[in-house]
């Protein structure tokens, strides 16, 4: 069996590598800023929101869970998704300690 990047790579970087691919496509990040704004929402109001289609909507908050950011509760036929205040908090703290670590001594 070969080794993969988790074999080469801290916990930690890991991580913040797969934390900053869920942050990487534009409708993520609306999706973000609008559960955020609304506390919560349900999948539709997104596609209403944001015109795009369900499936597309489906697949962004599927990447959105798998880091843990969102949960959602089901609520009837609906799912109602929230920020999870835990996960957001110390994703928070590990892109501060990531952006204020770096140094840059000298620029090309």
């Amino acid at each position: 069996m070969g080794l993969t990047k988790k074999d080469f790579f801290t916990e930690e970087q890991n991580r913040l590598a797969a934390t900053l691919k869920a942050f990487s496509h534009p409708a993520r990040i609306a999706i973000l800023q609008h559960i955020i704004n609304q506390d919560a929402c349900i999948c539709n109001d997104l596609v209403n929101e944001l015109g795009l289609a369900q499936a597309t909507i489906s697949q962004h908050l599927k990447e959105l869970k798998n880091i843990g950011i969102i949960k959602g509760n089901i609520e009837g036929t609906s799912v109602c998704y929230c920020i999870d205040e835990k996960v957001w908090k110390q994703i928070k703290i590990e892109l501060n300690h990531f952006f204020t670590d770096i140094k840059i001594e000298k620029s090309c």
